[in-house]
């Protein structure tokens, strides 16, 4: 079958027609793409950062108002904060914007810190790992998602030594969390950590936060996200909390008051056999620095004979790296009294109760870092504080230099105005040990036993 296909001419009514409705279509494209580049332009102006002035090493500098932004004006430490969604990608050591607004924006933020609370301290700041944080276009994918949100610091400067850790970890810790995150829930991101660290203060790590610890150098191939981030630690000097800085006010009364919440103030400490059993005296804590090099008590044990003639309860005390803080928390904070040379174990004053009795034993040339360290910490914790400075016939350095025309026995302080360098210190602190003079340190033993017999009696 033919099937006969007839073209006809449309008639000039509908020619008209249809040019009529091209027009008008031709209109609504022009209107909706004017719409399109006005409201992408609308957005581009809003999303364009604004500049702000940020404080830089005592200068004002210009910086793009961001969902990043930094604090570097302080001598001990800077802090960083992503200020919204951020996935962290341990590979690359990066947190990283998750703001898809900002994935436009040609204006990419970079800002790198290493979180340690030791600014000034080039040396040690070198070991600590550097991480960077970024508004840039690229981000892995999530592959763990957190509710809370991550506070991030590094604990690998001087972990192990007791002072350090408490100077430079835990108690800039409780001033961040006390300044940033009141009542507020967050996750531990730790650098430089160890297995030995985390049991040992684990307890207290769980004081501030339940969740797991986020292990920032092993799980290379895990990216978390985070509601927002912190990075760093905030510090205001060497053992010391400055109430006038934090917004409640707080001091070293208070992270006293933190420690006890964590040990338990009622927890009783376990004796060996050797330990003498509760007595009606005063209990006096004689730190010892036996096995550590430098600033031996050489007489310990006639020093130890004098206390206990005087009528103190003297228990020995050798902390070391395994020591249980459950332990030594419940042995000072039930003492009345605490006496050792200056040193890491002296820390444990932080654990005396107020008007507790403390007695530190400056070595030669050891009066500023001394007070610097453990002076003010008695000073902060309302102790009853004396200082024994021994003489230069009680110092074993008079064997090496007392024949030479040498400042480091004649002035200290002169040898030292050009800075603490490694050889200085290692005179003062590693090559020194000392031998009391019993004589005199009686007299300073019977004083705080009268002071430790006030003491027990109001408080137990």
């Amino acid at each position: 079958m033919k099937i006969n296909l007839v073209k006809k001419r449309a008639s000039k009514p509908t020619m008209a027609f249809l040019g009529l409705m091209l027009f008008v279509l031709m209109i609504i494209m022009v209107g909706q793409n004017q719409l399109f580049f006005f409201s992408r332009l609308h957005s581009f102006i809003d999303s364009t950062p604004r500049t702000i002035s940020h404080k830089h090493g005592g200068s004002s500098v210009q910086k793009s108002k961001s969902i990043i932004s930094c604090d570097r004006s302080h001598y001990f430490y800077d802090i960083c904060s992503i200020n919204g969604p951020t996935i962290f990608d341990p590979f690359e050591s990066t947190f990283s914007d998750m703001d898809p607004t900002n994935k436009n924006n040609t204006n990419i933020t970079v800002e790198k810190i290493r979180p340690y609370p030791r600014k000034w301290e080039n040396f040690t700041m070198g070991r600590i790992k550097e991480i960077t944080l970024t508004t840039g276009p690229l981000s892995p994918t999530c592959l763990i998602q957190h509710k809370a949100q991550a506070l991030v610091f590094s604990v690998g400067g001087y972990t192990g030594n007791f002072f350090h850790d408490i100077n430079d970890g835990f108690l800039p810790l409780f001033i961040t969390v006390n300044s940033l995150f009141p009542n507020q829930d967050f996750i531990f991101v730790i650098s430089k950590l160890e297995d030995w660290w985390v049991q040992k203060y684990k307890d207290l790590l769980q004081s501030f936060s339940k969740h797991p610890i986020i292990n920032l150098d092993k799980e290379i191939n895990v990216t978390h996200c985070f509601p927002k981030a912190t990075l760093g630690l905030m510090s205001h000097g060497f053992m010391t909390i400055d109430p006038k800085l934090t917004p409640t006010s707080k001091t070293l009364i208070d992270f006293h008051k933190f420690l006890a919440t964590t040990y338990g103030a009622g927890h009783k400490p376990l004796r060996t056999l050797s330990q003498p059993q509760p007595q009606p005296r005063p209990q006096l804590v004689l730190a010892s620095r036996n096995g550590s090099v430098g600033r031996l008590i050489l007489n310990h044990d006639e020093v130890k004979l004098v206390a206990e003639q005087i009528g103190f309860e003297v228990i020995l005390f050798e902390p070391s790296k395994n020591t249980s803080l459950h332990e030594s928390f419940g042995l000072i904070h039930s003492s009345h009294a605490m006496i050792g040379v200056h040193g890491a174990a002296l820390t444990h004053a932080l654990f005396l109760r107020p008007s507790s009795i403390f007695i530190q034993i400056i070595p030669i040339g050891a009066e500023g870092v001394s007070d610097l360290c453990f002076g003010k910490i008695a000073r902060d914790m309302k102790l009853v504080y004396e200082e024994y400075k021994i003489g230069i016939e009680e110092s074993s350095l008079v064997d090496k230099f007392a024949k030479e025309d040498s400042l480091v026995l004649k002035n200290p302080k002169a040898l030292q105005e050009n800075g603490w360098s490694k050889e200085i210190m290692d005179i003062y602190l590693r090559e020194q040990n000392i031998k009391l003079d019993l004589n005199r340190f009686r007299m300073y033993l019977k004083r705080a036993y009268r002071k430790a017999k006030a003491f027990m009696a109001v408080n137990g």
